[in-house]
């Protein structure tokens, strides 16, 4: 799969800076096979003001991926389909990896309040008042007092 290599810190694989020419080398194939998969959406590089493609790393790598499914006999209709589904794997594991995240700081905060932290309500007189999680304030007494409004006039 992907290899390391030596590169200065922040390059950016994602980053379009091979024209086609360079992209086809990189890949081990022809510039006019590199148009035909773009044609077909297997691999979609970055375009310039005029037109012209641009190829990043994470293309390059893509289109050798592509090249050895295609030299083992699968079809460029059956290499879209593997293409779409591990994209459709990426972006599950990514909503996995955010969701993971949200219940671990939901449990987090859940295991807070059960570990004896203290929580603040309102009295029944307007007070701050201290109850264990889960529990409600003390109700205030019945009133029999009666409030009048009158807006001013």
């Amino acid at each position: 799969m992907a290899r390391k290599s030596a590169r200065p810190t922040g390059h950016d694989d994602d980053a379009p800076v091979f024209v086609i020419s360079v992209a086809a080398e990189l890949a081990g194939m022809h510039a006019q096979t590199l148009r035909q998969y773009d044609r077909l959406g297997l691999v979609s590089p970055s375009r310039t003001r005029g037109g012209g493609r641009r190829y990043s790393t994470r293309d390059v790598q893509l289109l050798r991926e592509v090249q050895r499914l295609s030299q083992e006999g699968v079809s460029l209709a059956g290499i879209q389909r593997i293409l779409e589904l591990e994209n459709h794997v990426a972006a599950l594991q990514s909503r996995v990896e955010e969701l993971s995240a949200q219940l671990a700081e939901a449990q987090a905060a859940q295991a807070a309040l059960t570990a004896g932290a203290r929580v603040f309500a309102v009295g029944p007189r307007g007070e701050v008042v201290t109850v264990r999680p889960g529990q409600r304030p003390p109700r205030a007494p019945s009133s029999q007092a009666l409030v009048v409004w009158r807006p001013n006039r």
